[in-house]
């Protein structure tokens, strides 16, 4: 990642404090497991430790330490009944989903030989989840329930877990990374249009804007010709070019892209949106040709790079490339009729992680809608699971997630130049076309390699944003 961010996640555990007393040894088996739950925690996150609470007191604590994180996202460990007053100070004040992790130590009691501590200690999660969900629903908190065994291992609970830190990350790249919106979006796509100071306070996006005299001046100053010309060997090494390629062809591509690297860093930009409509001169038609390989080697490394500057299209980017890898613009471009298949695709920048063979590029003088003309790249999906997912707003401004899970299949696809895909839905292609329109996205859509709607439905909840299931 050009730019790094890591997902903040509050953890605790709760039990009745009237059993410690009671059953004493009670404490160092609660202790032991909630040292061993907060271990399936992938290191990909960081932790915030509101410890093991069993009064009020300690669940205001937890709740202090939690807020003064921002965390994304809370798990709550169930270690046996507890009251509801023990969790909710701790996410009173929290606007982030509750992860409720009923898992439970034994897979099942030895009837005969269970007394009452070993029933509450090893075998008693579940009778609080209830009224957990009860009391997190009239406080208004999003919530979730994952219910798993300890012993033996749950490979289900590993990947909800997972799934949920994924989504978490998402939240904070956005929280934390910064929108780059370049000239403005393409004239007349309405679809497109977006008010910035609504996305933040929505979206938590904050938007910076710069103009194309300052990127035309981008390179200027870049004069390390070591990292130009490693920059150089790192497109030739990503990129097929059409004709062959050198070092010294891509000599120019390579001081923009080392510049733009380093403005990413330098901006904190995890999302580019942009559109050039100039008359491509001089230093505006030297970067102007090159943009599309250039903005696909900051989409390698995480910086979703959106043409015709599509802010919420940039934003389904980087969701997908977060929770699954990759992440592809897509538009629809055509149905073969004959074969039941959309073809799926987009001309401009893309996600050399999603092809499954080198991406090619070439020059060609027109780039079709827009002014100039330069190198296109086309990115090869592989065959097999796909995932799209859409970003669109209501006339109130709320925004809304469109997804669909589709096949990609083999067979012809278009050569001038352009990413497309094959793809085969379960609902058929032309009731794919009504459905997902009638959903109301943009013409817009990220892909990725891969089914991935249950961890979309998971960065929904946490952003407090309905979906439109489309197919699955």
């Amino acid at each position: 990642m050009l730019v790094n961010t890591k997902a903040k996640v509050g953890v605790f555990s709760i039990a009745l404090g009237a059993y410690l007393p009671q059953f004493p040894s009670l404490v160092p088996e609660f202790e032991a497991q909630y040292d061993a739950f907060k271990k399936t925690i992938p290191d990909t996150v960081q932790i915030i430790d509101g410890g093991m609470v069993t009064t009020k007191e300690q669940s205001q604590a937890a709740g202090d330490l939690f807020r003064a994180a921002d965390v994304d996202l809370v798990f709550l460990q169930l270690l046996t009944y507890a009251t509801s007053y023990n969790m909710l100070p701790a996410v009173r004040d929290l606007d982030v989903p509750v992860v409720l992790v009923n898992v439970q130590k034994l897979k099942a009691p030895d009837y005969a030989n269970t007394d009452i501590p070993k029933w509450l200690g090893e075998l008693y999660a579940c009778g609080a989840v209830g009224e957990m969900v009860a009391d997190l629903e009239r406080a208004d908190k999003r919530h979730a329930v994952i219910t798993g065994v300890v012993e033996g291992g749950d490979p289900v609970v590993t990947a909800e877990i997972e799934d949920w830190c994924k989504a978490a990350q998402v939240r904070r790249r956005f929280r934390d990374t910064n929108l780059a919106q370049i000239g403005r979006p393409y004239p007349g796509m309405m679809d497109l249009y977006i008010d910035e100071t609504n996305l933040y306070h929505r979206m938590f996006v904050y938007t910076k804007q710069f103009d194309w005299e300052k990127m035309w001046a981008i390179a200027d100053n870049i004069t390390d010709e070591a990292a130009i010309r490693a920059k150089a060997e790192d497109i030739l090494d990503t990129f097929e070019i059409e004709g062959g390629g050198t070092v010294e062809k891509v000599w120019d591509m390579a001081k923009y892209v080392v510049a733009f690297e380093q403005w990413c860093k330098d901006e904190q930009l995890g999302f580019v949106a942009s559109h050039y409509d100039g008359f491509a001169q001089g230093k505006a038609g030297v970067l102007d040709s090159m943009l599309i390989p250039a903005f696909s080697m900051l989409i390698k490394q995480g910086t979703a790079c959106a043409v015709e500057g599509d802010i919420k299209v940039a934003m389904a980017m980087s969701i997908l490339k977060t929770i699954a890898g990759t992440g592809q613009l897509s538009e629809m471009y055509s149905i073969d009729f004959d074969e039941d298949i959309c073809i799926i695709g987009h001309s401009g920048s893309g996600d050399a992680d999603i092809s499954y063979k080198k991406p090619t590029m070439k020059i060609v003088p027109v780039f079709h809608g827009k002014t100039g003309g330069g190198y296109l790249t086309q990115f090869y999906p592989p065959t097999g699971d796909v995932t799209y997912l859409g970003i669109t707003q209501d006339k109130d401004g709320n925004f809304k997630f469109v997804v669909a899970e589709g096949v990609n299949e083999e067979g012809p696809i278009f050569t001038f130049g352009d990413t497309n895909m094959r793809t085969r839905f379960s609902c058929g292609a032309r009731e794919f076309c009504n459905r997902w329109s009638e959903a109301g996205p943009t013409h817009h859509m990220a892909a990725a390699a891969g089914r991935h709607i249950d961890t979309i439905l998971k960065v929904a909840k946490i952003f407090n944003v309905p979906v439109d299931i489309v197919t699955r």
